[in-house]
């Protein structure tokens, strides 16, 4: 039996959808089988109607959709990040991307090719990883301190990383810092004092930064609503930064591809151009409708009423997994996903023991982490509350 939604807005985040019949990649994983999917970061609830009306608007006005070029205007995009985060960008400074992880590609193309080390603080999201693997560079970890659930960056394992790459590879040593602000999938929102940290170590070293800033319209801790993107907060970085941005995490469009790369240093903008001329394609028109409706301010009220159901699924959740002798884990303070400690009761093979009782999240070995899994909180209450119901077979 369904239960009352538990949502105190006008929009619908509990009714279900049907998701394996449009081929959806989270629900096909486990098609036949009676385990809920809660792993790969997409929602299982509707978007803004505003951007289902816009691309309906587009198809009914023009019909043709055919071939489109970079020719769409960057002031709305410039307009977006200026009323959201006060933060002000040239309209050259702004590259469209098919994709925020087409966009590590390219970065670790341009900045780390030919052996150049990659720094990734770990757990880190698997592209930050791969991306160096594929694009001719090198993944160079160094962990992250986990106290009591929190996890915070260890820049003494940092600093060691680098110097431990110079003494191996000399001049090929770590060129790039992959940053994720806010982090997957810790769920951290870092300070200001820790992106200052990061500015420092970077400018030390005279590394780029990557700052994968995707999931930065979903602060769920309230003390911290008001993202700052990094080359803002670390202004003299500003000129050595890529910020990855895209509206498909926040506002459920990730199948559509659309995002922007945000280079205000010319010279590496070049090189960014060149890594990806002739292997990445344009947006397709319908993203960059569904972008430009998200990113237009007519979306807020979803916006807003969509964080207020992730907190509550994160209190819930979180609970429930607390309760479990073995298993622990922190209300995450941005993105809706959730980082498990299960090392105690699951030190390998988490993942599998959750699919056991009926529950698909991703394993923690994805990330770097072994003994971890990581839990997608987007989905509606019902959902939630039969994932707690399956936790009860673990007591």
């Amino acid at each position: 039996m369904r239960l009352a939604a538990m949502s105190t807005s006008s929009f619908d985040f509990e009714t279900p959808d049907d998701r394996l019949s449009h081929g959806s990649t989270k629900w096909g994983k486990y098609a036949g089988r009676d385990i809920l999917p809660m792993w790969v970061a997409d929602m299982d609830f509707r978007g803004p109607p505003e951007i289902a009306d816009a691309m309906n608007a587009h198809v009914r006005t023009h019909g043709v959709l055919g071939y489109t070029r970079d020719a769409w205007p960057n002031a709305p995009i410039a307009a977006y990040l200026k009323q959201q985060y006060a933060w002000s960008v040239a309209l050259d400074d702004i590259i469209t991307l098919p994709g925020l992880v087409c966009g590590l590609n390219v970065t670790t193309r341009a900045f780390a090719a030919a052996g150049r080390g990659v720094l990734t603080p770990m757990p880190a999201y698997p592209p930050f990883v791969s991306s160096a693997n594929l694009q001719g560079g090198r993944s160079v970890a160094a962990p992250m301190r986990e106290e009591d659930g929190r996890w915070s960056l260890d820049f003494n394992a940092l600093e060691q990383a680098i110097e431990t790459d110079k003494s191996t590879f000399g001049a090929d040593s770590v060129s790039l810092f992959m940053l994720c602000h806010p982090h997957n999938p810790t769920g951290r929102v870092w300070t200001m004092h820790e992106l200052s940290a990061i500015g420092a170590l970077c400018e030390k070293h005279n590394l780029i930064v990557c700052s994968d800033e995707i999931h930065c319209d979903l602060i769920l801790d309230e003390a911290k609503q008001i993202h700052v993107p990094f080359a803002k907060a670390v202004p003299q970085l500003a000129q050595r930064t890529v910020t990855l941005m895209a509206p498909s995490k926040t506002y459920n469009v990730a199948g559509m591809g659309a995002a922007i790369a945000v280079i205000q240093n010319p010279e590496l903008r070049q090189r960014f151009e060149k890594a990806k001329a002739g292997i990445v394609p344009h947006v397709n028109v319908l993203g960059h409708v569904a972008m430009m409706a998200a990113w237009s301010g007519a979306c807020e009220p979803w916006r807003q009423a969509c964080l207020q159901h992730l907190r509550g699924n994160a209190q819930r959740l979180a609970a429930a997994i607390n309760a479990i002798p073995g298993l622990r884990t922190g209300v995450p303070e941005a993105t809706y996903l959730m980082w498990v400690d299960c090392r105690a009761r699951f030190p390998e093979k988490a993942a599998a023991a959750f699919e056991a009782i009926g529950l698909g999240p991703n394993d923690g070995a994805e990330f770097g982490q072994p003994g971890f899994v990581r839990f997608n909180l987007g989905c509606s209450s019902e959902t939630i509350s039969e994932a707690i119901s399956r936790l009860q077979q673990l007591r």
